[in-house]
């Protein structure tokens, strides 16, 4: 091979070594790419999406006497994430705010018979009491629940799975006073009573239609592909109505359970 030849066989090799490192290059850079492009989670993406989701919620009380009321719910979910991702090691994540609304809120409740008993004085001066006939409180109550506050922390999770914890605050209007409140009749209509007893039974001693639900929960989202996510959830709520009744028994403690699904945007 004359010398010609070798520097014309050496340039096309060298031509072809740049070429191939230069493709093995965009090769990597692609593939890198398109491994940032794939993550489906788009908290992790740090792209601060909407988030828009219909809920079913159920659940039960689990404090004192309320072990027999049970709860459903259905509603949706709108929020959006307001942050990038911010933390170290397990902890980073992104914070979001949402609303939470309910339009079909059920609570399922033991029922109790009641007396509405008044003070009478007798044409002696003897004191008894005058009651009501016995009447049936309690049953099913219906209502709407709306949670305008909900502060909610997801952490950045994996390509799949975001868990996420919450702190919230609601209001929850009911078709009649809830909890129902009263108990067994007093003994006697005439006597045999207390003033206490009689307090618990009297015609103003009822609840109200207005209760407040302050909550904490976790849950984890299971993205199914690009922007779309399975939610699963777990809320302990407390129910008051902060004493807007003359009694205000409420529920110290309910656990109500959740399962969801969302369109990020």
């Amino acid at each position: 091979m004359d010398l010609s030849c070798r520097k014309r066989f050496c340039g096309i090799a060298i031509v072809l070594a740049l070429t191939a490192s230069v493709a093995s290059a965009q090769s990597a850079q692609s593939a890198s790419n398109g491994t940032r492009g794939a993550f489906t989670n788009p908290v992790r993406a740090g792209a601060r999406p909407w988030d828009f989701g219909a809920l079913v919620q159920s659940g039960f009380g689990v404090t004192e006497d309320r072990g027999g009321f049970k709860f459903f719910m259905v509603g949706a979910h709108a929020g959006k994430v307001l942050t990038g991702e911010m933390g170290y090691g397990v902890l980073r994540g992104e914070f979001e705010y949402a609303v939470e609304a309910f339009p079909f809120w059920q609570s399922y409740t033991p029922t109790v018979q009641r007396q509405n008993c008044t003070v009478a004085t007798g044409p002696l001066g003897g004191v008894g009491a005058q009651c009501s006939a016995p009447f049936t409180v309690g049953g099913t109550f219906s209502g709407v629940s709306i949670t305008p506050i909900l502060l909610r922390w997801n952490f950045a999770g994996t390509r799949r799975f975001v868990p996420w914890v919450q702190g919230a605050g609601g209001v929850l209007w009911t078709d009649h006073k809830y909890p129902a409140f009263g108990g067994p009749p007093i003994p006697g209509n005439t006597g045999g009573f207390s003033y206490s007893t009689l307090g618990d039974n009297g015609a103003n001693a009822d609840t109200s239609v207005w209760n407040f639900t302050p909550q904490f929960g976790v849950g984890v989202h299971y993205f199914t592909r690009a922007n779309r996510s399975i939610d699963l959830g777990a809320n302990a709520i407390h129910i008051s109505s902060a004493s807007l009744g003359d009694k205000n028994p409420g529920i110290n403690a309910s656990v109500q359970f959740t399962l969801g699904y969302s369109w990020w945007k």
